[in-house]
Protein backbone atom coordinates (compact mmCIF):
# COMPACT_ATOMS: atom_id res chain seq x y z
CA UNK A 1 0.00 0.00 0.00
CA UNK A 2 1.51 3.24 -0.42
CA UNK A 3 2.25 5.80 2.12
CA UNK A 4 1.39 9.39 2.11
CA UNK A 5 4.16 11.86 2.84
CA UNK A 6 2.86 12.06 6.11
CA UNK A 7 3.13 8.38 6.70
CA UNK A 8 6.68 8.47 5.21
CA UNK A 9 8.17 10.58 7.72
CA UNK A 10 6.45 9.38 10.73
CA UNK A 11 7.10 5.93 9.96
CA UNK A 12 9.69 5.37 7.57
CA UNK A 13 12.33 7.89 7.85
CA UNK A 14 11.48 9.50 11.60
CA UNK A 15 14.94 10.70 11.55
CA UNK A 16 14.78 12.63 8.29
CA UNK A 17 14.81 16.66 9.44
CA UNK A 18 11.78 17.19 6.80
CA UNK A 19 8.84 18.78 8.35
CA UNK A 20 5.20 17.96 6.54
CA UNK A 21 5.44 21.00 4.70
CA UNK A 22 8.84 20.63 3.38
CA UNK A 23 7.84 17.15 1.56
CA UNK A 24 4.88 18.52 0.41
CA UNK A 25 6.74 22.04 -1.22
CA UNK A 26 9.18 19.44 -2.77
CA UNK A 27 6.89 16.93 -3.65
CA UNK A 28 4.98 20.10 -5.58
CA UNK A 29 8.26 21.04 -7.29
CA UNK A 30 8.42 17.85 -8.73
CA UNK A 31 4.77 17.20 -9.51
CA UNK A 32 4.74 13.96 -7.77
CA UNK A 33 1.87 12.32 -5.79
CA UNK A 34 4.10 10.73 -2.92
CA UNK A 35 7.74 10.41 -2.10
CA UNK A 36 7.28 6.78 -3.51
CA UNK A 37 6.56 7.74 -7.04
CA UNK A 38 10.51 9.03 -6.65
CA UNK A 39 12.02 5.55 -6.38
CA UNK A 40 11.53 2.32 -8.99
CA UNK A 41 11.58 -0.05 -6.47
CA UNK A 42 10.07 -3.51 -8.07
CA UNK A 43 6.96 -4.86 -5.86
CA UNK A 44 8.83 -8.45 -5.73
CA UNK A 45 12.03 -6.82 -3.37
CA UNK A 46 9.97 -4.18 -1.45
CA UNK A 47 10.08 -4.75 2.18
CA UNK A 48 6.87 -5.40 3.48
CA UNK A 49 7.69 -4.95 6.92
CA UNK A 50 8.89 -8.34 8.28
CA UNK A 51 12.10 -10.60 6.83
CA UNK A 52 10.55 -13.60 7.35
CA UNK A 53 13.36 -15.03 9.87
CA UNK A 54 12.35 -16.82 13.20
CA UNK A 55 14.62 -15.66 15.85
CA UNK A 56 17.32 -17.81 17.17
CA UNK A 57 20.18 -17.96 19.50
CA UNK A 58 23.68 -17.01 18.27
CA UNK A 59 24.97 -20.55 18.86
CA UNK A 60 21.96 -21.67 16.66
CA UNK A 61 22.46 -18.73 13.47
CA UNK A 62 26.35 -20.20 13.36
CA UNK A 63 25.57 -23.83 13.39
CA UNK A 64 22.64 -22.79 10.72
CA UNK A 65 25.03 -20.70 8.63
CA UNK A 66 27.74 -22.90 8.74
CA UNK A 67 25.97 -26.06 7.73
CA UNK A 68 24.81 -23.55 4.70
CA UNK A 69 27.79 -22.37 3.84
CA UNK A 70 29.36 -26.31 3.99
CA UNK A 71 26.56 -27.35 0.96
CA UNK A 72 29.50 -24.83 -1.32
CA UNK A 73 31.40 -26.76 -4.43
CA UNK A 74 35.38 -26.57 -3.36
CA UNK A 75 37.10 -25.58 -6.48
CA UNK A 76 40.41 -24.39 -7.59
CA UNK A 77 39.80 -21.42 -9.62
CA UNK A 78 41.63 -20.27 -12.09
CA UNK A 79 39.68 -17.18 -12.69
CA UNK A 80 40.91 -13.92 -13.38
CA UNK A 81 39.68 -11.08 -15.93
CA UNK A 82 40.49 -8.02 -13.52
CA UNK A 83 40.49 -9.64 -10.32
CA UNK A 84 43.61 -11.36 -9.30
CA UNK A 85 44.88 -13.29 -6.35
CA UNK A 86 48.40 -12.73 -4.95
CA UNK A 87 49.15 -14.50 -1.33
CA UNK A 88 48.94 -12.15 1.34
CA UNK A 89 51.53 -12.29 4.18
CA UNK A 90 49.90 -12.70 8.02
CA UNK A 91 52.17 -9.05 8.41
CA UNK A 92 48.93 -7.57 6.44
CA UNK A 93 46.12 -8.73 8.92
CA UNK A 94 48.89 -8.39 11.63
CA UNK A 95 49.45 -4.20 11.06
CA UNK A 96 46.17 -3.25 9.44
CA UNK A 97 43.82 -4.95 11.95
CA UNK A 98 45.37 -2.47 14.79
CA UNK A 99 42.75 -0.85 16.60
CA UNK A 100 44.50 2.18 15.91
CA UNK A 101 43.56 1.85 12.33
CA UNK A 102 40.15 -0.18 12.06
CA UNK A 103 38.59 3.35 13.84
CA UNK A 104 40.07 5.92 11.73
CA UNK A 105 37.79 6.28 9.29
CA UNK A 106 38.92 9.27 7.14
CA UNK A 107 41.64 11.27 8.29
CA UNK A 108 39.80 14.64 8.66
CA UNK A 109 41.67 15.59 11.68
CA UNK A 110 45.10 15.32 10.53
CA UNK A 111 46.94 16.12 14.18
CA UNK A 112 45.17 12.86 15.19
CA UNK A 113 45.93 10.51 12.14
CA UNK A 114 49.64 10.79 11.47
CA UNK A 115 50.41 7.58 11.64
CA UNK A 116 47.49 6.46 8.92
CA UNK A 117 48.04 9.79 7.12
CA UNK A 118 51.82 8.58 6.95
CA UNK A 119 50.76 5.26 5.62
CA UNK A 120 48.67 7.02 2.92
CA UNK A 121 51.58 9.46 2.24
CA UNK A 122 53.78 6.28 1.31
CA UNK A 123 51.20 4.68 -0.78
CA UNK A 124 51.19 7.52 -3.11
CA UNK A 125 54.68 7.61 -3.09
CA UNK A 126 54.47 4.14 -4.52
CA UNK A 127 52.95 4.58 -6.98
CA UNK A 128 53.97 7.83 -8.05
CA UNK A 129 57.24 6.08 -7.99
CA UNK A 130 56.08 2.64 -10.51
CA UNK A 131 53.75 5.52 -13.01
CA UNK A 132 56.84 8.14 -13.38
CA UNK A 133 53.86 10.90 -12.60
CA UNK A 134 53.76 13.27 -10.55
CA UNK A 135 50.73 12.47 -8.45
CA UNK A 136 49.05 10.20 -6.94
CA UNK A 137 45.74 10.48 -4.94
CA UNK A 138 45.13 8.21 -1.70
CA UNK A 139 43.00 5.27 -3.46
CA UNK A 140 39.76 5.60 -5.10
CA UNK A 141 36.73 2.56 -4.77
CA UNK A 142 38.17 0.59 -8.05
CA UNK A 143 39.47 0.94 -12.06
CA UNK A 144 35.80 1.41 -12.76
CA UNK A 145 35.45 4.57 -10.84
CA UNK A 146 38.96 5.50 -11.68
CA UNK A 147 38.11 5.52 -15.14
CA UNK A 148 35.06 7.76 -14.96
CA UNK A 149 36.82 10.22 -13.08
CA UNK A 150 39.80 10.32 -15.37
CA UNK A 151 37.60 10.90 -18.25
CA UNK A 152 35.68 13.73 -16.63
CA UNK A 153 39.31 15.18 -15.99
CA UNK A 154 40.11 15.01 -19.31
CA UNK A 155 36.87 17.03 -20.70
CA UNK A 156 38.28 19.55 -17.48
CA UNK A 157 41.78 20.06 -18.77
CA UNK A 158 41.76 19.38 -22.73
CA UNK A 159 41.37 22.22 -25.07
CA UNK A 160 39.64 20.41 -27.62
CA UNK A 161 35.45 20.82 -27.97
CA UNK A 162 35.14 17.55 -28.49
CA UNK A 163 32.90 14.74 -26.18
CA UNK A 164 34.13 11.55 -27.49
CA UNK A 165 35.97 8.84 -25.23
CA UNK A 166 37.50 6.36 -26.90
CA UNK A 167 37.88 2.92 -25.00
CA UNK A 168 39.76 -0.55 -26.59
CA UNK A 169 37.06 -3.44 -27.40
CA UNK A 170 39.25 -5.76 -25.33
CA UNK A 171 37.87 -3.53 -22.27
CA UNK A 172 35.42 -5.32 -19.90
CA UNK A 173 31.68 -4.52 -20.55
CA UNK A 174 31.32 -3.83 -17.01
CA UNK A 175 33.77 -1.53 -16.81
CA UNK A 176 32.53 0.60 -19.75
CA UNK A 177 29.11 0.20 -18.05
CA UNK A 178 30.36 1.79 -15.40
CA UNK A 179 32.38 4.94 -17.55
CA UNK A 180 29.09 5.43 -18.93
CA UNK A 181 27.11 5.93 -15.69
CA UNK A 182 29.74 8.35 -15.00
CA UNK A 183 29.37 10.47 -18.01
CA UNK A 184 25.66 10.60 -18.27
CA UNK A 185 24.57 14.34 -17.76
CA UNK A 186 27.62 15.20 -19.28
CA UNK A 187 27.16 15.50 -23.01
CA UNK A 188 30.58 12.90 -23.09
CA UNK A 189 30.01 9.68 -25.27
CA UNK A 190 32.04 5.89 -25.29
CA UNK A 191 33.04 4.35 -28.14
CA UNK A 192 35.29 1.47 -29.20
CA UNK A 193 38.24 1.22 -31.39
CA UNK A 194 39.28 -2.54 -32.17
CA UNK A 195 42.29 -4.46 -31.57
CA UNK A 196 44.13 -7.32 -33.34
CA UNK A 197 46.20 -9.93 -32.10
CA UNK A 198 44.94 -8.84 -28.29
CA UNK A 199 46.66 -5.38 -28.47
CA UNK A 200 46.05 -1.73 -29.95
CA UNK A 201 47.24 -1.21 -33.28
CA UNK A 202 48.90 2.33 -33.52
CA UNK A 203 47.17 2.73 -37.69
CA UNK A 204 44.09 1.40 -36.46
CA UNK A 205 43.68 3.54 -33.47
CA UNK A 206 44.52 6.28 -35.79
CA UNK A 207 41.33 5.98 -37.85
CA UNK A 208 39.52 6.17 -35.05
CA UNK A 209 40.97 9.17 -33.52
CA UNK A 210 39.82 12.67 -34.10
CA UNK A 211 39.44 16.16 -33.25
CA UNK A 212 36.32 15.17 -31.16
CA UNK A 213 38.40 12.65 -28.79
CA UNK A 214 38.53 14.21 -25.58
CA UNK A 215 40.63 10.49 -23.97
CA UNK A 216 41.52 7.69 -25.63
CA UNK A 217 42.20 4.38 -22.78
CA UNK A 218 43.78 1.00 -23.43
CA UNK A 219 45.09 -1.28 -20.87
CA UNK A 220 48.53 -3.17 -20.32
CA UNK A 221 48.10 -6.05 -19.62
CA UNK A 222 44.64 -6.52 -21.17
CA UNK A 223 41.71 -8.25 -19.96
CA UNK A 224 42.76 -11.23 -21.61
CA UNK A 225 46.33 -11.04 -19.82
CA UNK A 226 48.20 -10.11 -23.05
CA UNK A 227 51.28 -7.15 -22.75
CA UNK A 228 50.85 -4.84 -25.26
CA UNK A 229 53.69 -2.91 -26.84
CA UNK A 230 53.97 0.32 -29.04
CA UNK A 231 51.84 2.05 -26.54
CA UNK A 232 54.33 5.24 -26.83
CA UNK A 233 52.95 5.22 -30.61
CA UNK A 234 49.16 5.60 -28.82
CA UNK A 235 49.92 8.18 -26.47
CA UNK A 236 51.37 10.42 -29.68
CA UNK A 237 48.11 9.64 -32.00
CA UNK A 238 46.20 11.00 -28.70
CA UNK A 239 48.35 13.87 -28.44
CA UNK A 240 48.36 14.55 -32.05
CA UNK A 241 44.37 15.27 -31.62
CA UNK A 242 45.24 17.07 -27.79
CA UNK A 243 43.13 13.97 -26.59
CA UNK A 244 44.24 12.50 -22.60
CA UNK A 245 46.15 8.95 -22.89
CA UNK A 246 44.86 6.88 -19.99
CA UNK A 247 46.66 4.05 -19.30
CA UNK A 248 44.29 0.93 -16.97
CA UNK A 249 47.47 -1.27 -15.06
CA UNK A 250 47.74 -2.44 -11.66
CA UNK A 251 50.99 -1.90 -9.51
CA UNK A 252 52.75 -5.70 -9.66
CA UNK A 253 52.22 -4.91 -13.42
CA UNK A 254 53.83 -1.63 -13.39
CA UNK A 255 56.76 -3.22 -11.51
CA UNK A 256 58.05 -5.00 -14.69
CA UNK A 257 56.35 -3.25 -17.46
CA UNK A 258 57.65 -0.27 -19.57
CA UNK A 259 56.38 3.43 -17.11
CA UNK A 260 53.57 4.95 -18.23
CA UNK A 261 55.26 8.34 -17.76
CA UNK A 262 57.35 7.55 -20.70
CA UNK A 263 54.81 5.93 -22.92
CA UNK A 264 52.79 9.18 -23.00
CA UNK A 265 50.38 8.41 -20.04
CA UNK A 266 48.48 11.28 -18.84
CA UNK A 267 46.46 9.54 -16.22
CA UNK A 268 46.97 5.96 -14.84
CA UNK A 269 43.96 4.02 -13.35
CA UNK A 270 43.76 0.46 -12.28
CA UNK A 271 43.26 -1.73 -9.47
CA UNK A 272 45.62 -1.93 -6.67
CA UNK A 273 43.71 -4.96 -4.31
CA UNK A 274 46.04 -7.39 -6.00
CA UNK A 275 48.61 -6.77 -3.28
CA UNK A 276 47.18 -6.76 0.55
CA UNK A 277 43.86 -8.16 -0.28
CA UNK A 278 42.46 -11.60 -1.26
CA UNK A 279 40.16 -11.30 -4.50
CA UNK A 280 37.35 -10.12 -3.07
CA UNK A 281 35.17 -10.31 -6.20
CA UNK A 282 32.71 -7.06 -5.75
CA UNK A 283 35.58 -4.80 -3.55
CA UNK A 284 38.27 -3.09 -5.03
CA UNK A 285 41.01 -0.03 -4.58
CA UNK A 286 40.98 2.09 -7.40
CA UNK A 287 44.80 3.48 -8.24
CA UNK A 288 44.42 7.35 -9.26
CA UNK A 289 47.72 8.84 -10.81
CA UNK A 290 48.27 12.00 -13.19
CA UNK A 291 50.69 14.32 -14.78
CA UNK A 292 51.35 17.16 -12.15
CA UNK A 293 49.72 19.88 -14.35
CA UNK A 294 46.64 17.86 -13.07
CA UNK A 295 47.23 18.70 -9.73
CA UNK A 296 44.18 20.53 -8.11
CA UNK A 297 41.95 18.63 -11.16
CA UNK A 298 42.58 15.50 -8.86
CA UNK A 299 39.63 13.49 -7.77
CA UNK A 300 39.37 12.54 -4.19
CA UNK A 301 41.99 13.87 -1.75
CA UNK A 302 45.97 13.81 -1.19
CA UNK A 303 48.12 13.63 1.13
CA UNK A 304 51.14 15.62 1.62
CA UNK A 305 53.84 16.21 3.95
CA UNK A 306 54.59 19.48 5.81
CA UNK A 307 56.24 20.71 9.21
CA UNK A 308 54.75 21.54 12.14
CA UNK A 309 55.16 24.25 14.56
CA UNK A 310 58.46 22.55 15.92
CA UNK A 311 59.74 21.50 12.58
CA UNK A 312 58.89 18.18 12.87
CA UNK A 313 57.90 16.29 10.12
CA UNK A 314 53.83 15.90 9.68
CA UNK A 315 51.93 14.75 7.45
CA UNK A 316 48.60 16.42 6.02
CA UNK A 317 45.34 16.76 3.47
CA UNK A 318 46.93 19.22 0.77
CA UNK A 319 43.84 18.90 -0.87
CA UNK A 320 40.19 17.98 -0.57
CA UNK A 321 38.54 18.61 -4.38
CA UNK A 322 34.71 17.16 -2.81
CA UNK A 323 32.07 19.23 -2.94
CA UNK A 324 31.93 18.44 1.20
CA UNK A 325 35.16 20.23 1.46
CA UNK A 326 35.08 23.26 -0.68
CA UNK A 327 31.96 25.20 -2.88
CA UNK A 328 29.87 23.44 -4.79
CA UNK A 329 30.92 25.11 -7.32
CA UNK A 330 34.05 24.35 -7.64
CA UNK A 331 33.97 20.38 -6.81
CA UNK A 332 35.65 18.23 -9.02
CA UNK A 333 34.05 14.93 -7.90
CA UNK A 334 31.47 13.97 -5.76
CA UNK A 335 33.34 10.72 -4.33
CA UNK A 336 32.25 10.47 -0.79
CA UNK A 337 35.00 8.17 0.79
CA UNK A 338 38.18 6.44 -0.54
CA UNK A 339 39.57 2.92 0.23
CA UNK A 340 42.06 4.42 3.08
CA UNK A 341 42.20 0.79 4.82
CA UNK A 342 42.64 -0.60 1.77
CA UNK A 343 45.31 1.10 0.73
CA UNK A 344 46.97 1.02 3.67
CA UNK A 345 47.45 -2.87 3.22
CA UNK A 346 48.56 -2.39 -0.19
CA UNK A 347 51.31 -0.30 1.06
CA UNK A 348 51.96 -2.80 3.82
CA UNK A 349 51.88 -5.66 1.59
CA UNK A 350 54.36 -3.41 -1.39
CA UNK A 351 56.93 -2.92 1.89
CA UNK A 352 56.71 -6.05 3.07
CA UNK A 353 57.54 -7.30 -0.91
CA UNK A 354 60.27 -4.56 -1.26
CA UNK A 355 61.35 -3.06 -4.59
CA UNK A 356 63.01 -6.91 -5.30
CA UNK A 357 60.59 -8.70 -4.27
CA UNK A 358 57.53 -7.02 -6.39
CA UNK A 359 59.77 -7.37 -9.46
CA UNK A 360 59.97 -11.10 -8.33
CA UNK A 361 56.54 -11.37 -8.27
CA UNK A 362 55.76 -9.58 -11.46
CA UNK A 363 58.67 -11.96 -13.12
CA UNK A 364 56.59 -15.00 -12.18
CA UNK A 365 53.09 -13.64 -13.51
CA UNK A 366 55.18 -13.94 -17.25
CA UNK A 367 56.82 -17.46 -16.42
CA UNK A 368 53.45 -19.03 -14.76
CA UNK A 369 50.77 -18.48 -17.78
CA UNK A 370 53.89 -19.24 -19.88
CA UNK A 371 54.62 -22.72 -18.45
CA UNK A 372 50.93 -23.79 -18.21
CA UNK A 373 50.16 -22.46 -21.87
CA UNK A 374 53.11 -24.52 -23.27
CA UNK A 375 51.39 -27.84 -20.96
CA UNK A 376 47.84 -27.09 -22.16
CA UNK A 377 49.09 -26.95 -26.04
CA UNK A 378 50.42 -30.04 -25.51
CA UNK A 379 47.11 -31.73 -25.47
CA UNK A 380 45.59 -32.74 -28.66
CA UNK A 381 43.27 -29.77 -30.60
CA UNK A 382 44.14 -27.30 -27.28
CA UNK A 383 45.64 -24.27 -28.45
CA UNK A 384 47.21 -22.17 -25.98
CA UNK A 385 47.54 -19.24 -25.93
CA UNK A 386 45.35 -17.84 -28.51
CA UNK A 387 47.47 -14.31 -29.01
CA UNK A 388 51.22 -14.49 -30.28
CA UNK A 389 52.53 -11.70 -27.52
CA UNK A 390 53.42 -12.41 -24.08
CA UNK A 391 50.95 -12.84 -21.39
CA UNK A 392 50.83 -11.40 -17.63
CA UNK A 393 48.65 -13.90 -15.04
CA UNK A 394 46.33 -15.14 -18.06
CA UNK A 395 45.46 -16.20 -21.69
CA UNK A 396 42.76 -17.66 -23.75
CA UNK A 397 43.04 -20.83 -24.68
CA UNK A 398 41.17 -22.51 -27.98
CA UNK A 399 39.37 -26.28 -27.57
CA UNK A 400 37.55 -28.29 -29.91
CA UNK A 401 34.51 -28.80 -27.43
CA UNK A 402 31.94 -26.28 -26.60
CA UNK A 403 33.72 -23.76 -24.51
CA UNK A 404 30.14 -23.85 -21.90
CA UNK A 405 30.89 -27.43 -22.13
CA UNK A 406 34.46 -27.15 -21.18
CA UNK A 407 33.74 -24.80 -18.82
CA UNK A 408 30.85 -26.63 -16.60
CA UNK A 409 32.82 -30.27 -16.62
CA UNK A 410 35.89 -28.51 -15.28
CA UNK A 411 33.92 -27.38 -12.34
CA UNK A 412 32.65 -31.00 -12.00
CA UNK A 413 36.70 -31.98 -11.63
CA UNK A 414 36.90 -29.28 -8.74
CA UNK A 415 38.55 -26.05 -11.10
CA UNK A 416 36.89 -22.92 -12.30
CA UNK A 417 37.57 -21.29 -15.60
CA UNK A 418 36.05 -18.51 -17.88
CA UNK A 419 34.29 -19.29 -20.71
CA UNK A 420 34.99 -16.55 -23.56
CA UNK A 421 33.11 -17.38 -26.18
CA UNK A 422 32.09 -20.77 -28.40
CA UNK A 423 35.65 -22.14 -28.02
CA UNK A 424 37.82 -20.38 -26.04
CA UNK A 425 38.49 -19.90 -22.25
CA UNK A 426 40.62 -18.16 -20.44
CA UNK A 427 42.58 -19.04 -17.56
CA UNK A 428 44.42 -17.10 -14.60
CA UNK A 429 47.62 -18.30 -12.99
CA UNK A 430 49.78 -16.87 -10.23
CA UNK A 431 51.44 -17.57 -7.04
CA UNK A 432 48.12 -19.20 -5.63
CA UNK A 433 46.93 -21.85 -7.42
CA UNK A 434 50.32 -22.76 -9.06
CA UNK A 435 50.66 -25.68 -6.82
CA UNK A 436 47.41 -27.30 -8.75
CA UNK A 437 49.06 -26.43 -12.40
CA UNK A 438 49.52 -30.71 -12.86
CA UNK A 439 46.27 -31.28 -11.86
CA UNK A 440 44.34 -28.84 -13.75
CA UNK A 441 46.34 -29.65 -16.98
CA UNK A 442 45.19 -33.40 -16.43
CA UNK A 443 41.88 -32.54 -15.77
CA UNK A 444 41.40 -30.28 -19.38
CA UNK A 445 42.89 -32.93 -20.92
CA UNK A 446 40.35 -35.62 -19.72
CA UNK A 447 37.26 -32.68 -20.66
CA UNK A 448 38.55 -32.32 -24.04
CA UNK A 449 39.28 -35.72 -25.13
Amino acid sequence: MQHTSREYRSESSPFAPHTEADVETMLDALDAESVEELFDVPASVQFDGSFGIDAASEQAVVQDVSKTLAQNDQVTEFLGRGRYNHYAPSLVDDLSLRSEFLTSYTQYQPEIAQGFLQALFEYQSILVELTGLGVANCSMYDAATALGEAALLADRVRETSGSQVLVSDLVRDERISVLENYLTGNDMTVETYPTANGGVTPSTLADHVTDETVMVYAENPTVVGTIQDELSTVGEVADEHDAAFCLGTDPVALSLLEEPAAVGADVVIGDASVLGLPAAYGMGLGVFACREDYLRQVPGRLVGASEDAADTRAYTLTLQTREQHIRRERATSNICTNQAWVALRTAIHVAWLGATGLVDLAEECVALPRELATDLDGIEGVTAPVHDRHHFREFLAETPRNADEVVAELETAGFAVHAVDDHRIQVCITDTNRSERAEFVSAVREVVA
